[in-house]
């Protein structure tokens, strides 16, 4: 892709839409959103409530559960009771193939929606770690991708180790090449840059950059870098030499999830710029976690990157074989 855009997101959605379920249809940003989704085709909305559902299909949803959970100490009982709640009700429709991606989180805390992403959606073996970041696109900025940035983790892990924080990197990696198409440069965020400054903080950051090459040595991945360093050509050149990745950088790692929380929320507001996200990432059914303060044109963005992602992966679950048709009868 020579240049990343929203609508070329959401023109590639368009090229094959998917199933999405989105759970908070009695929410109005959700209403609107989801009849500009239909109009233009992005993807084919589902709207769910587990009250629409027949009792014996929470039972067999209710039993795969139980099944997969059963040796982490979850009862049949308990997966019961948590097919009435629409979060995991809707998480088990996409883990089992009956939709192909989850929009969800306007109207519901991202602790709600993760308990139900943890429980219900598969881990991907490439990361093994559910973490999320953000797609930040600042207007009248040539930083990053010509504006388009990657804020990572700004959602999940609130104090993410060194292993973490590597594979929190890798995790936004794999999003900027397989989704937006674009060479991630990776820069792992400290107050220091390469030196300037030495406590465990920093030392956690290098150690996690270390770490990130290991896992993968085909991309850039540089640190600690402060975020001036990290991004400003200028400032780069005068405090850093030979960096792939320093002035250049694409994709931000904070050190923990109150610096990178934070970010995003200043770089939204003083920089009037879009935070499209949290975007779920290290699971393998795709889904996203919308901040309750979500704009429609947010959600319209994540069901888009959320369609993409869909187009990507197989949803295909070897527990049971289940009739694709059936998602057209039940909604």
């Amino acid at each position: 892709m020579d240049k990343v855009t929203i609508n070329s997101l959401r023109e590639r959605a368009k090229a094959n839409p998917k199933r999405i379920i989105f759970p908070e249809i009695k929410d109005e940003r959700i209403k609107h959103a989801v009849e500009y989704i239909k109009r233009e085709k992005i993807a084919i909305p589902l709207f769910l409530s587990s009250a629409d559902a027949e009792s014996y299909q929470k039972d067999i949803f209710a039993n795969l559960l139980f099944e997969h959970k059963k040796k982490k100490g979850m009862t049949f009982e308990g997966a019961r009771e948590l097919m009435e709640d629409d979060l995991f009700y809707s998480a088990m429709m996409v883990r089992l193939g009956f939709a192909d991606g989850l929009v969800v989180g306007a109207a519901h805390s991202t602790a709600s929606v993760m308990r139900a992403v943890l429980e219900c959606l598969d881990v991907d073996d490439r990361i093994k770690l559910i973490t999320s970041c953000f797609l930040m696109v600042i207007p009248n900025c040539n930083y990053g991708q010509e504006g388009m940035l990657i804020f990572a983790d700004c959602g999940v892990i609130p104090s993410p180790t060194s292993e973490q924080l590597a594979k929190i990197a890798i995790a936004s990696s794999y999003f900027a090449q397989d989704i937006l198409e674009i060479s991630p440069r990776v820069a792992m965020l400290s107050f220091s840059s390469k030196g300037s400054a030495s406590n465990a903080d920093v030392e956690k950051v290098r150690e996690a950059v270390e770490k990130a090459r290991l896992l993968r040595n085909d991309i850039f991945i540089d640190g600690e870098l402060q975020v001036d360093s990290a991004i400003v050509p200028e400032i780069a050149s005068r405090k850093l030499k030979g960096s792939d990745v320093a002035g250049k950088a694409n994709i931000l790692i904070f050190p923990d999830l109150n610096s990178g929380n934070i970010s995003y929320k200043l770089t939204e507001r003083l920089a009037s710029a879009r935070a499209i996200g949290p975007i779920l990432l290290g699971t393998v059914q795709p889904c996203c976690d919308l901040s309750r303060g979500c704009s429609v044109e947010d959600i319209i963005d994540c069901t888009a990157i959320t369609v993409i992602r869909a187009q990507k992966k197989s949803l295909s679950n070897p527990l049971i074989n289940l009739d694709k048709n059936y998602a057209d009868t039940c909604f």
